[in-house]
């Protein structure tokens, strides 16, 4: 059976948990649309969320790779469009790095397109009456710059296996501890990241749909 490897980004910071670690736990083991998820966790740190990724590749050989973590403040579920060669980080990850405009390869491509039907992704989820939208920026913090390596390690292979990033809101008790947030409850996590697989197995390419923002 092929497998598919999907990562959840380990707790950041203080908070005691990361709402992509949580949900992508509950995946482990599951067959989606005839696949086998296999999960793993990833360090909140520069370059060893990469090469921590990359080892997995190697162990798992999936068909298709996942990266799943934290958005504070989002309120839906959001499949990446892009990744840029860019970190830029507002505050330190939890190796106590803080590059400024430094490249997350440095000689690679200005940026790498997401291989995940995004648009069919979303529009599984919203058929499922599960908030979602594509984004348009992943941001300059750690992940982008996981998004930025596993695209750069994918295109490295020949482009023999898709992948991409997926944005998930805050969970309810983060929410309550820092006010005023948005958040999802973690049966909606895992529904909405059972979809997205099931979307990008079911569609090789992506749908023509009008989404998109005017600026």
């Amino acid at each position: 059976m092929d497998r598919i490897l999907v990562t959840g980004f380990g707790p950041f910071g203080s908070d005691p948990v990361n709402p992509a670690l949580e949900a992508v736990r509950l995946l482990e083991g599951r067959v989606v649309a005839g696949h086998l998820l296999v999960t793993r966790e990833l360090p909140v740190v520069r370059g060893a969320c990469i090469e921590a990724l990359a080892r997995h590749i190697l162990e798992v050989d999936p068909v298709l790779v996942l990266a799943v973590g934290q958005a504070g403040g989002r309120m839906e579920i959001n499949p990446e469009r892009v990744a840029i060669n860019v970190d830029d980080y507002r505050i330190p990850d939890n190796g106590g790095n803080q590059p400024t405009h430094d490249p997350v390869v440095p000689g690679g491509p200005v940026g790498y397109w997401s291989t995940l039907p995004v648009k069919a992704i979303v529009a599984a989820l919203k058929a499922q009456g599960i908030p979602a939208g594509v984004s348009n920026s992943a941001g300059t913090f750690i992940c982008n710059h996981l998004f930025y390596g596993l695209m750069h390690l994918l295109a490295g292979e020949g482009g023999k296996r898709r992948g991409g990033f997926i944005h998930v809101p805050y969970l309810p008790e983060q929410a309550a501890r820092v006010g005023g947030q948005p958040s999802m409850g973690l049966e909606t996590l895992v529904r909405g990241l059972e979809a997205a697989v099931a979307a990008a197995v079911e569609n090789p390419t992506d749908i023509a749909a009008v989404s998109g923002s005017v600026c």
